[in-house]
């Protein structure tokens, strides 16, 4: 058993604790409070003046599946053909790209890594926490979401192919079409259950997709203007599926519309220069607007296009451009977790939850706080760094 002991416990669970204490047990906590007794024998870490708090989730990353520095490292997109929905980010995640040390320096335990944006249907995205050697032994969730794209990419890397989609229409139809092929193979499946006879061969591709019409897994739409992020919402009632908005770069110009429709956003990267024409209007306000408007937000920072260490970086500057300090922490921690579907393991510090815990030597949304320890399921990670 451990115990860490005499911080400032930030649980983003409702309860903060002035000098709290966490006991650990089989990579769980076990107890969590002010009054906490320590049983004899104990591990303890004293952290009196520290801050204590979950671990930071990044919602929407490639780390591992695009190594920043090595070529033969980038596995994110398959630009062979555009729908691949078979293809499953897990597959391609090196566990040794320096992108998992980056993580542990900013606090960052848990990351969902999704195939990139080449393909109208690029792949199974995966949640994994930020330390291991086995990339299955890192899994939360598999698959977390069906990575789609909308606007430029798939539209320039086609394009240029000369096949579809050349055009926002061709994207939308290509979608459309998987989607229509996946229910007729989800009948083929109900009718084969009822006779085996009729049971339809095997497709991996089309598997993946009846578990996003069966909102078994969300669809996770990569849209940065207005027009592809309200044609991601078309398409998801049209098919009622469960539906998540990355990017959501002018997702603020609909604020209210995205509200309505309860539709969440993985907001970021928010501090990149206008490499393309999707993002001339993108802004730091953005994850601030979409949150004072009732829409649920998590803040990516689609590393490596930005660092992964700055996650907490991205969080300050969404505050100091009119997002509240506490759904900025939300959005990188427990909110992040929700709308990934893996709250019930991380985002927070309560009972039974993952003991996935940073130790902080101050306010985790200032600019000078560094993070000076890391567990993971209890043990600590960040000794070798």
């Amino acid at each position: 058993m451990h115990a860490i002991t005499n911080g400032r416990v930030l649980t983003m669970a409702g309860k903060d604790y002035d000098k709290g204490t966490i006991l650990i047990k089989e990579g769980k906590i076990l107890a969590i409070g002010a009054d906490i007794p320590i049983p004899a024998g104990t591990d303890i870490t004293d952290v009196a003046g520290k801050v204590v708090m979950p671990g930071f989730i990044d919602a929407h990353s490639h780390v591992g599946i695009m190594e920043e520095i090595f070529h033969e490292g980038d596995d994110g997109n398959e630009i062979s053909e555009p729908v691949t929905p078979h293809l499953r980010a897990i597959d391609g995640i090196n566990p040794e790209d320096l992108g998992f040390k980056d993580a542990l320096l900013g606090g960052v335990t848990t990351v969902v890594a999704t195939p990139g944006s080449a393909n109208v249907i690029g792949g199974e995205m995966v949640a994994i926490k930020t330390h291991g050697a086995i990339v299955d032994e890192m899994v939360i969730k598999a698959p977390a979401g069906l990575k789609v794209a909308f606007g430029e990419n798939p539209k320039r890397v086609y394009g240029t192919q000369k096949k579809a989609p050349v055009t926002r229409m061709a994207t939308a139809g290509l979608l459309r079409e998987a989607l229509v092929k996946a229910q007729n193979y989800a009948n083929k499946l109900d009718k084969g259950r009822q006779d085996s006879s009729q049971l339809p061969e095997r497709d991996l591709r089309l598997e993946t997709l009846v578990k996003v019409l069966k909102r078994e897994i969300p669809l996770r739409a990569h849209a940065h203007r207005a027009d592809d992020i309200v044609t991601a919402i078309r398409i998801a009632e049209e098919f009622n599926l469960d539906l998540i908005i990355e990017h959501c770069t002018e997702g603020y110009k609909i604020a209210s519309f995205l509200a309505d429709k309860k539709i969440p956003a993985v907001v970021g990267p928010t501090m990149t220069n206008r490499a393309k024409v999707e993002l001339k209007d993108r802004s730091v306000m953005t994850p601030g607007l979409l949150s004072n408007a009732g829409v649920k937000v998590a803040i990516m920072t689609d590393h490596p296009v930005i660092p992964i260490n700055y996650l907490s970086l991205m969080a300050a500057l969404a505050v100091k451009e009119g997002m509240s300090p506490q759904a900025a922490l939300e959005a990188i921690t427990i909110e992040a977790a929700r709308i990934c579907r893996i709250d019930s393991r991380v985002g927070s510090l309560e009972v039974g939850k993952d003991a996935d815990i940073i130790i902080l030597d101050g306010h985790p949304l200032d600019l000078q706080t560094r993070v000076e320890k890391v567990f993971i399921n209890g043990l600590p990670v960040n000794q070798e760094l």
